[in-house]
């Protein structure tokens, strides 16, 4: 474990983080709390605090804060901040992803920051790919990686975001037949995919359109309301993988609709999660075992 003296020194995204996994493994938590999870002072958790208020996080309490709801549809979490959110689980679905690519794949990669996990444990396979990305960073990641060919669509980068969308991207992604799209979403709520951003929606459907199977890398707290606009609904989709935190209830559509899910079991101690060094979870919705 980090020692406080070190802690002190992390990057604002890295702390706010672990503010918020902390409010979320406790549901709320008092300034002095926070401070000694990040390993700061008092007066810099404050500071957090209210930048995570302002940005619609959270909401502040007498002496601390708890988590709330984002109250709008559009609510989108910034890309520094959200890479370093479930990471555990990020990592985890993002392994049990990889494990999906094969040698000669041509494969579409949407932004998200899943995604991401699994390109990085994509590379340690040292597998020749295509890939095709409207990400930034992955397209920086695989510009050293000799056996990949790496394609980006185009398009205008959207401020704040280390991203592309619109055209030309759009049109040249839907003249592609790709062998897998792996691709996250801003929420699951029942057998419905949605989106923060019309423009993210649009190019993710034709990344959708584009590729033979669709699988969707998710962690447990995507499943919640729907965001702004309509992605796509689950039938369109041939896998979701997710963590072994998603309650039942979410699940339940999942189940009706007969589509298969890879629950990735993450271990947690004391409610906090940390990546386990190996195994998943494996069911599909119809199957007896699941029932």
């Amino acid at each position: 474990m980090e020692s406080a003296s070190k802690r002190v020194d992390m990057v604002p995204a890295k702390r706010r983080a672990i503010i918020l996994e902390h409010l979320r493994a406790n549901g709320a938590a008092s300034v002095q709390e926070l401070a000694d999870a990040t390993g700061g002072s008092q007066s810099t958790a404050r500071r957090d605090l209210e930048y995570l208020m302002e940005k619609g996080y959270l909401e502040r309490t007498h002496g601390g804060a708890h988590l709330v709801q984002p109250a709008r549809a559009t609510f989108e979490r910034e890309n520094s901040l959200n890479a370093q959110l479930q990471r555990a689980e990020k990592l985890a679905i993002g392994r049990e992803a990889a494990s999906r690519l094969s040698a000669g794949h041509s494969v579409i990669l949407d932004s998200s920051s899943t995604v991401m996990e699994a390109v990085r444990a994509a590379a340690e396979r040292d597998l020749p790919l295509t890939i095709v990305t409207n990400s930034l960073e992955i397209a920086d990641f695989a510009a050293d990686i000799r056996s990949w060919r790496t394609i980006m669509p185009g398009g205008s980068i959207r401020a704040g975001y280390r991203h592309l969308a619109g055209e030309p991207g759009e049109s040249f992604i839907r003249t592609l037949h790709a062998d897998l799209c792996l691709m996250g979403a801003s929420a699951v709520t029942g057998t419905l995919l949605t989106e923060a951003s019309l423009e993210v929606a649009s190019l993710k459907r034709a990344m959708i359109a584009s590729a033979g199977r669709k699988i969707l890398l998710v962690d447990s707290s995507k499943f919640t309301s729907p965001s702004f606009c309509t992605l796509c609904e689950v039938s369109e989709i041939d896998e979701i993988i997710t963590d072994d935190a998603v309650g039942a209830e979410a699940l339940a559509p999942l189940r009706a609709a007969e589509k298969p899910v890879t629950l990735v079991p993450v271990q947690r101690v004391d409610g906090r999660p940390f990546r386990r060094a190996g195994g998943v979870v494996s069911q599909a919705i119809a199957s007896p075992a699941f029932r």
